[in-house]
Parts: C-alpha cells; structure tokens; sequence
C-alpha cells in the first residue's frame, strides 16, 4: 500500500451509515465499503437488506437493519443491540432524513414532529451512543448530512430549513465536546443533488435550470460526488479536521 492508498485507507475501520438503501447514504456507504470499512447500514424500510446484499457482493462485509427513526422505542432497542454487537465504530455518517414542504403560517405540528424526530432527534441519539463508544476507544469520526438549506432558506419547507440548521450547530457543539477525547464531528452540506427526495424539483424543467443555474459549478450533483469528502472526512487524511 502506497503513501496515498495509506492516507486514505479505511481498513481495519467499522462505519455505520443511516439512510443507506438509496440515495446519498447508498453512495456514501458504497465508497466507504470500497475504501476497506466494514459496513453497518440502517435504513426504515427492508429495502436496506437487498444493499447489504449488494454490498456482499462486492467483498465488503455488511450488517444490515431496519428503523423507523419515528419511533423511540424502536431508535432505543437498535442503539442497544448495536452497542452489543459491535465493539468498535470508528465512523458514524448521520444521512437519513425527510422533507414535508408546506405553507409556513398552515404548517401542521404533525409534519414538525416528524422532521424533528427524523432529521435532529434521531441523529442526536445516534451520536451519543455511538460517541460514547468512540469516547471509550479514544477515536472516531461522526459525520452528519445537513444541506445547503443549513446555510440559507429555502421556500415553505421551515421545519427542514430549522432541523437542518440545529443539525449543523449540534455538530459544533458535539466537536467541541468530543475533541478531547479523541472524536471528530464534521458536517457534509449537500447541494441540490438528484435523488428521490428532489425528484419533484428535477422533473420541473424551470426548477431544474433554477437551481442548475444558482450553482457555481452550474450542475446539479449526483450521490457519488458526495463520495471522495466522505472518506477524506472518516479517514486519517483528515486526522485534524473538526468542527467543519
């Protein structure tokens, strides 16, 4: 193994990834994988067991389970049997999430309580249970997903904009928390990247040359460009890199 290959080498590493049967948490999962980390992959419905199946085939060693980060009672009961079963988790990736949009003034508790429990709850638990493990074993990466609307507004949507928002602080607070002990806590901020979640934005031509035409580099994304930080951020390449 080369200087490069080194730097950049997740071998010997365990990553979980949340939201990982599709999309960007597919992707980052994938690069993970083929960077030399044993996969734990967690996502609401059974289609996580089928990635886990494809991941197996790739050579990467994969535990698959199923979620539904509405439910504390079942986010506690997963957080306890993962605790028990593995050991070491070096890299945390926080990507599962929702979006409702709505008018801002008519905007139900209901759809507020839904992105709260999925989008900031669910991550928050996840980094302290799997935070104390990396604390115990003195290292570790947790990386959480927010989103471009962490940084500006976006049109009535104001629970994502608001959760999305707290999940970028509540990284700052954890890397100052954690750092001590050996923990690093970074956010990636996607752009508009085509996957499920912006079909409805994709498949509208005007809304799609919008938002092609805010971005400076004049494209939309894909999940796979999401791929090279995500292991420069879960790898030594990035060793002295927090709080970001």
């Amino acid at each position: 193994m080369n200087y490069l290959q080194k730097l950049f080498s997740l071998e010997g590493k365990t990553a979980l990834v949340t939201g990982a049967s599709r999309g960007n948490g597919k992707a980052i999962a994938t690069a993970l994988g083929k960077a030399g980390a044993e996969l734990i992959i967690i996502d609401v419905d059974e289609n996580i067991f089928s990635a886990r199946d494809e991941f197996t085939s790739l050579g990467i060693e994969c535990t698959a389970y199923t979620c539904d980060f509405l439910s504390s009672e079942q986010l506690d009961k997963l957080l306890e049997k993962i605790s028990k079963n593995h050991k070491v988790i070096d890299v945390l990736v926080n990507n599962a999430g929702v979006t409702f949009g709505g008018d801002t003034l008519s905007y139900s508790n209901e759809l507020w309580d839904k992105t709260y429990k999925v989008n900031l709850l669910a991550p928050y638990k996840i980094c302290k249970s799997v935070g104390s493990n990396m604390v115990e074993n003195e290292k570790g990466s947790i990386i959480n997903i927010t989103s471009l609307n962490a940084e500006q507004a976006f049109p009535d949507n104001p629970a994502y904009v608001s959760f999305k928002g707290a999940l970028k602080q509540l990284t700052k607070s954890l890397a100052l928390d954690l750092g001590k002990h050996g923990v690093r806590c970074n956010n990636i901020g996607p752009g508009y990247i085509r996957t499920n979640m912006t079909k409805g934005s994709w498949e509208d031509e005007e809304k799609r040359a919008d938002r092609c035409n805010n971005t400076v580099l004049g494209r939309w994304g894909t999940p796979d460009d999401l791929s090279g930080v995500a292991i420069f951020l879960a790898s030594d390449a990035s060793d002295y890199v927090t709080g970001q």
